[in-house]
C-alpha cells in the first residue's frame, strides 16, 4: 500500500485515484499521524501531497521528519517537495515569478520515474514558492523556463520531489510518472481489485460484527444498494435493511427497491410508508436548507423508531465512502477545506447507542460501482445517476405538494426515457428536471394557458467538483420538450439549463 499525507491540495484524492488506477492500494491520512501508525501501515511508499500553505508560514502542515529515517520511498509533490527540502536543510524561496497553469517539462535523463517520460513536455503548475537550494545528495532532473528546480532526487535514499502535479490530467505523462514511483521505486504489486477488496472486506465485517445484528438504511442509491449486499453476502439474516419511502422519491424507486432486494436477493428488508409525514412536514415550506434539514430529521425519526423494532441489533450500517470522510475530516485547519459535513459522517444522534459498520469508507465512488458489478447488483443501479438524499424536494423550487410532485415525477421519466433512448445515460453525471415556480403564457389547442416552467439539465463531470452542461442534440432537445409539454398536464414551456460549475450548483438547490 501507498500512504499519502494530506497538506492540504485540492488534488489529493486525484492523487488517490491515480495510484488506484495502477491497481495498488493507498489511504489519506492528515500530517499529524504519528511515526508509529506509519510504521505499523508498513507502506511500500509514501507521497507527501501539495498545498496551499507556503512553508514559512506559522501553521504550515508538518509531518514528523521521522519519515526520512524510515528507509521508505517518498514523492514529494508542490508543497510536499518544499516540506521535504526545508526539513532535509535545504532553501525554499518565495519565487520571483509565480507559475500556475501549463509548462514545458525539459527532462534531464528518461531514467527512475521518468523512464519511457518524453523527454520534452507539458506538465501543470500550480505554486508561488520555488527551490532555492537543494539539499546534500539530490540533484535536479527536471525543470522548466520559470523553474529551475522542477523535479529533483536523491536516488540513493529514494527521495524524489516534483513542483509540479502529476496527478492532474493536465500533466499528460503524470499517470506515467506515478507509475514508474510505485513500480520501478516502490516495488508495488498490482494487486488492489474489487474481487480482492470484496474478500477483505467480508473478512473485516465478520471480525468487527460476529454475530451481531445490523441495521441499514436502505435508500436505492449505489453507495446503500452496494453496503446491503456486501454486507448481506458476509453476515445473511444478521442484516435487517431499512427503507424509507419518504414520497419523493423518483416514479417506480420504491417498488424497484422491493423487488432487487426482497426478492433478488432475498434479504430482510422493512418498507416504511411514510410519503404523509413528510409532505405534512414540508407544507408551506420554500427554504431548501429547510427541506433538506426536515427531510433529514424526518428520516433520522422514523427510522429510529424502526430500529427499535428490532431486537438485539448492535451496529449501524452505512454506505460512507472515502471522499465523504476526506471532505468532512479538518487537518491543518484545513487541511483540505472542509468543503461539506456529510450526513454519514457527522449528521447521526448524539445519543445514538449503535456501532457504526462502513465497509465502503477506503472507496471512491467508480471504485463503489465496480465493486456493485462484481457483487452481482443489477447494471440499472450500478450506474444510476447520482440522486440527492432529499430527493424531489430540492428539485421542486418552492413549496412541494402532491401536485407539483406528480408533475415533477411524470416530467422526469420522459426526459430520462429519451437520455436512455439516445444512449447518453451512462455518459453523463446527471440528468434531471427542475419544476420552477413560475408560469408562463402558452396556447394549447386554441386555448390560453397558464401554466407551469420546467427546466431539463444534463451535466458531464468525472467527480462532481467541476461539471459542464452537457451539449445534448438539439433534436433530442426538440423531442423531449415536445413530450413533456404534451404528456404531462400542467406545463406548457421546457427550458434547458446551461449553466456549468462553478460557478452554478448541479442541483437547482
Amino acid at each position: 500500500m501507498i500512504l499519502i499525507i494530506d497538506f492540504g491540495s485540492q488534488y489529493n484524492q486525484l492523487i488517490a485515484r491515480r495510484v488506484r488506477e495502477h491497481h495498488v492500494y493507498c489511504q489519506i491520512e492528515p500530517p499529524d499521524i504519528s511515526l508509529e501508525t506509519i510504521r505499523a501501515m508498513k507502506p511500500e511508499g509514501i507521497i507527501l501531497s501539495g498545498g496551499p500553505a507556503s512553508i514559512y508560514e506559522k501553521n504550515s502542515p508538518r509531518v514528523d521528519a521521522g519519515i526520512f529515517t524510515l528507509g521508505i520511498p517518498l514523492l514529494g509533490i508542490c508543497y510536499g517537495l518544499q516540506f521535504m527540502v526545508h526539513t532535509l536543510e535545504g532553501d525554499v524561496i518565495a519565487a520571483a515569478k509565480r507559475e500556475y497553469g501549463f509548462a514545458e517539462l525539459q527532462i534531464v535523463k528518461q531514467e527512475g520515474i521518468f523512464a519511457d517520460v518524453e523527454k520534452t513536455t507539458k506538465c501543470w503548475m500550480s505554486h508561488g514558492d520555488t527551490i532555492g537550494k537543494l539539499p546534500k545528495g539530490f540533484k535536479i532532473t527536471a525543470s522548466t523556463p520559470n523553474t529551475p528546480v522542477a523535479a529533483a532526487e536523491d536516488r540513493k535514499r529514494q527521495f524524489y520531489g516534483l513542483q509540479f502535479h502529476p496527478e492532474v490530467v493536465h500533466t499528460p505523462e503524470g499517470k506515467k510518472i506515478l507509475g514508474n514511483f510505485l513500480f520501478a521505486v516502490c516495488r508495488c504489486r498490482e494487486n488492489w481489485t474489487m474481487k480482492s477488496f470484496a474478500r477483505e472486506a467480508i473478512e473485516e465485517i465478520h471480525s468487527q460484527v460476529g454475530n451481531g445484528k445490523v441495521i441499514l438504511g436502505l435508500s436505492g442509491g449505489v453507495d446503500s444498494s452496494v453496503a446491503a449486499v456486501l454486507l448481506h453476502r458476509a453476515i445473511g439474516n444478521q442484516l435487517t435493511c431499512v427503507f424509507v419511502d419518504n414520497g419523493v422519491l423518483r416514479q417506480g424507486e420504491a417498488e424497484k427497491v422491493q423487488d432487487v432486494f426482497r426478492k433478488h436477493f432475498q434479504m430482510k428488508l422493512r418498507f416504511v410508508r411514510a410519503r404523509k409525514i413528510f409532505l405534512d412536514r414540508l407544507r408551506g415550506v420554500e427554504n431548501p436548507e429547510k427541506k433538506r434539514k426536515i427531510i433529514g430529521r424526518t428520516f433520522i425519526e422514523i427510522f429510529d423508531e424502526e430500529a427499535k423494532k428490532i431486537k438485539g441489533v448492535k451496529y449501524l450500517a452505512q454506505g460512507t465512502l472515502y471522499p465523504d470522510i476526506i471532505e468532512s475530516r479538518s487537518t491543518f485547519g484545513g487541511p483540505s477545506a472542509v468543503i461539506k459535513s456529510h450526513h454519514n459522517v457527522g449528521g447521526l444522534p448524539k445519543k445514538m447507542k449503535l456501532k457504526l459498520v462502513e465497509p465502503l469508507k477506503h472507496l471512491f465512488k467508480d471504485e463503489v460501482r465496480l465493486l456493485g458489478k462484481e457483487l452481482g447488483l443489477p447494471e440499472e443501479m450500478v450506474w444510476r445517476q447520482p440522486f440527492p438524499g432529499p430527493g424531489l424536494a430540492i428539485r421542486i423550487i418552492g413549496e412541494v405538494t402532491q401536485k407539483r410532485l406528480d408533475i415533477l415525477k411524470k416530467a422526469d421519466v420522459v426526459f430520462l426515457d429519451e437520455i436512455r433512448a439516445a444512449n447518453l445515460y451512462g455518459k453523463l453525471w446527471q440528468s434531471f428536471a427542475v419544476l420552477l415556480p413560475i408560469k408562463s403564457v402558452g396556447i394549447m389547442g386554441d386555448q390560453r394557458t397558464y401554466e407551469n416552467i420546467l427546466a431539463i439539465r444534463a451535466v458531464t463531470s468525472d467527480d462532481a467538483m467541476t461539471a459542464d452542461w452537457a451539449r445534448l442534440p438539439h433534436d433530442l432537445l426538440a423531442r423531449v420538450s415536445n413530450r413533456i409539454i404534451n404528456e404531462v398536464r400542467g406545463v406548457n414551456r421546457v427550458v434547458y439549463d446551461i449553466s456549468s460549475k462553478p460557478p452554478s450548483t448541479i442541483e437547482w438547490e
